[in-house]
C-alpha cells in the first residue's frame, strides 16, 4: 500500500506495509485481465474498495488491499473460467432441487396419497433453510474447500436414493436432505468464485445467476418426453402404483446422476485450494503467498506479493472468536456484519430484501392460478406436451435475465443498485398485468416475461450479496440472507393450504412488495460498480 495511505490509517499498521517495488514497473508492461491502469499506479484509497474496514481493524484493511491488487495482477485465468461453470452447475442445483420437488410432487402425492399435499414443498424448503444455515456458518469456520467439496456430492447421493422412495413420508426426509446440501451451494459458489475474481470480473457474480435458470431447463428437458408418454404416469388415484407411475422416480433418477458427475469434475478438474481472503482472515499468510504464487506460475502470470509484505503490515485481531469450533467463533461471524453503522445498515437491508422476494415471489404463484380461474382465465391448452412446452419456453426466458442484469449492473449509471430496483418494477408491472391474462397465449408470453424480469432481480441480489459482505464473514451473511428467504417458501407452503386462493388481495400485496424491494435497492448503502469486495 502506498505510504501516503498507510499513514491515513488509524491503529498501528506498520508504515513498511506498502506496495511490492516492483509492482508498478511490472503492472504495466503485463495486464493480461485487463485491469485499469490506474491501479498500477496506486493500490488503493478507501473509494476503491466497497467499503474499508481501517475504523475496525487497520492490518485486515491493509491486508486486504494488497490481497485485492495481487488478485488483479494475476488477472483473469483458466481457473476462474473452470469456477464459472463448474461452481455455476453447484448454483444450478439449489434451483434444480426446488423445480425436481415441484414437478414431481403432484405425481408422487397420486401415488402415495398423503394427507398434506404440501409436504414436500415444506420439506424441500426446511432443507434448503437448514444447509443455508449450516453450510454458510460453517464455512466461515471449516473454510470454503471442505464445504464446497461436500456439499453438491451430499446433495447428489440424497436426490438419487429420492426416488427409490417408499412412502410419503420417506421421499419428504430424503428431498429434504438432497435440498441440505444444495443449499449450501447456493452460499458457496459465489463466496468461493467472487473470492478468487480480479476486481474487473465481479459482475460475472450476477451473470452467474443464468445457471440458476438453466436448471429449470435441464428439468424440463427430463420431464417433457417422460411425463407427456403414459407409460410413465398415472392420472387416477384408485389405479395409481408404483410400477404404472415411474416417471417422477426416472427423473430424481436422472437428475441425481447429473449433479453426482459434477460434483466428481468440480472434485477432480477444479482441485479447489482454500481461498485467499479466506486464509488472510485466518492469519495464515504464508498460504495467502503460496496460493498466489502458484497460480502465476501456473498461468504465466507476474506476482509480486511476499510474505514479508503481508506481515510487515502487522496481525489480524477482529475476525477470531475466543474458540475456533465454539457459540463464540459462530457469534464473532455474526457480529463482524455490524461492526460499523453503515455495514449494520447495508446487512439489515440485504436480508429485508431477501425476505421480501421470498415471500412475493412464491405468494404470487399459489395465489394466481385459482384467482385466475375464478376469473373464466384459460391460460393453458390440453395435455402434457402443451404444459411442459410453456414449462421450457419461460425457463428459457429465465437465462437471459442474468445475461441482461449482467450488462446491465456494468453500466456506471445503473451499477448494482439501480439493476436490481429496474428489474423489480418491471417484474410488478408484469405481474399486474398477468392478472388479465385469459388465453394460452398471453399466458406463455407473459409468464416468459416475468421468468426474465425476476431473474434480472435476483441474479442481481445474489450478486451484490456477498460483494456487500466483509470477507471474513461472507458466507455467514450470505448463509442467514438466503435463509429469510427459505422461511418464506415455509410460510407460502402453509398459506397455500389453509389461504382463501381466489381472492385478489395478494396479487396487490405482492405487487406492493416490489415497490418496497426497488427502493430498498437505491437505498443501499453501497454501490459495488466498479470498486473491489473485500
Amino acid at each position: 500500500m502506498a505510504e501516503k495511505e498507510i499513514s491515513q490509517l488509524p491503529g498501528n499498521v506498520d508504515k513498511t506495509c506498502q506496495e511490492h517495488p516492483d509492482r508498478k514497473q511490472h503492472a504495466g508492461l503485463h495486464n493480461p485481465g485487463g485491469y485499469s491502469d490506474a491501479l498500477s499506479v496506486d493500490i488503493g484509497s478507501s473509494d476503491d474498495e466497497v467499503f474499508s474496514m481501517s475504523e475496525v481493524d487497520p492490518v485486515l484493511d491493509a491486508k486486504m488491499r494488497l490481497v485485492n491488487r495481487t488478485m488483479d495482477e494475476i488477472g483473469w485465468t483458466n481457473l476462474h473460467l473452470k469456477l464459472f461453470f463448474l461452481n455455476g452447475f453447484g448454483y444450478a442445483a439449489d434451483s434444480l432441487i426446488l423445480a425436481l420437488q415441484a414437478v414431481t410432487s403432484s405425481q408422487a402425492a397420486l401415488e402415495f396419497q398423503p394427507s398434506f399435499s404440501y409436504g414436500l414443498n415444506v420439506a424441500v424448503y426446511t432443507g434448503m433453510l437448514l444447509g443455508v444455515l449450516f453450510w454458510g456458518l460453517g464455512a466461515d469456520v471449516i473454510g470454503r474447500r471442505f464445504a464446497f467439496n461436500i456439499s453438491l456430492f451430499s446433495s447428489s447421493i440424497f436426490a438419487i436414493v429420492a426416488g427409490a422412495s417408499p412412502s410419503w413420508i420417506v421421499l419428504a426426509t430424503f428431498v429434504a436432505l438432497a435440498a441440505f446440501g444444495a443449499g449450501g451451494n447456493l452460499v458457496l459458489d459465489t463466496t468461493v468464485f467472487l473470492e478468487y475474481l480480479p476486481s474487473n470480473k465481479q459482475w460475472l457474480i450476477t451473470l452467474m445467476a443464468c445457471w440458476w435458470g438453466l436448471a429449470y431447463v435441464i428439468v424440463a428437458a427430463f420431464c417433457w418426453p417422460i411425463f407427456s408418454n403414459s407409460r410413465y404416469t398415472c392420472s387416477d388415484i384408485a389405479t395409481c402404483t408404483k410400477e404404472n407411475n415411474m416417471g417422477w422416480r426416472y427423473i430424481w433418477y436422472g437428475n441425481g446422476v447429473l449433479v453426482f458427475i459434477c460434483s466428481i469434475l468440480r472434485v477432480t478438474i477444479i482441485r479447489l485450494k482454500e481461498t485467499p481472503k479466506y486464509l488472510l482472515t485466518k492469519g495464515d499468510d504464508a498460504a495467502v503467498v503460496k496460493t498466489f504464487q502458484y497460480m502465476a506460475q501456473k498461468y504465466n502470470r507476474p506476482c509480486h506479493l511476499s510474505l514479508e509484505e503481508l506481515e510487515s503490515c502487522g496481525t489480524i485481531q477482529s475476525t477470531y472468536g475466543k474458540s475456533r469450533y465454539s457459540l463464540g467463533e459462530f457469534w464473532a461471524h455474526i457480529r463482524g456484519l455490524f461492526v460499523t453503522r453503515k455495514l449494520a445498515i447495508s446487512t439489515l437491508m440485504i436480508w429485508f430484501s431477501w425476505l421480501l422476494i421470498g415471500l412475493a415471489y412464491p405468494l404470487f404463484y399459489v395465489f394466481l392460478p385459482d384467482y385466475l380461474a375464478s376469473r373464466g382465465a384459460h391460460t393453458g391448452q390440453a395435455g402434457a406436451y402443451y404444459q411442459w412446452r410453456n414449462y421450457m419456453l419461460s425457463s428459457v426466458a429465465g437465462i437471459f435475465g442474468p445475461v441482461a442484469a449482467g450488462y446491465m449492473c456494468n453500466i456506471k449509471m445503473l451499477g448494482r443498485k439501480y439493476t436490481m430496483a429496474i428489474g423489480a418494477l418491471i417484474t410488478m408491472a408484469f405481474f399486474f398485468a398477468y392478472t388479465a391474462v385469459r388465453t394460452p397465449a398471453q399466458n406463455v408470453g407473459l409468464s416468459c416475461a416475468i421468468s426474465f424480469s425476476l431473474n434480472i432481480y435476483y441474479g442481481t441480489l445474489y450478486a451484490y450479496t456477498p460483494e456487500s459482505l466483509p470477507s471474513a464473514h461472507r458466507a455467514t451473511g450470505n448463509g442467514l440472507a438466503v435463509a429469510f428467504n427459505r422461511i418464506m417458501g415455509l410460510v407460502s407452503s402453509f398459506v397455500a393450504a389453509y389461504g382463501n386462493t381466489a381472492t385478489s388481495v395478494p396479487i396487490y400485496v405482492c405487487a406492493v412488495l416490489y415497490i418496497v424491494m426497488a427502493i430498498v435497492a437505491v437505498s443501499f448503502p453501497f454501490e459495488p460498480y466498479g470498486k473491489r469486495a473485500m
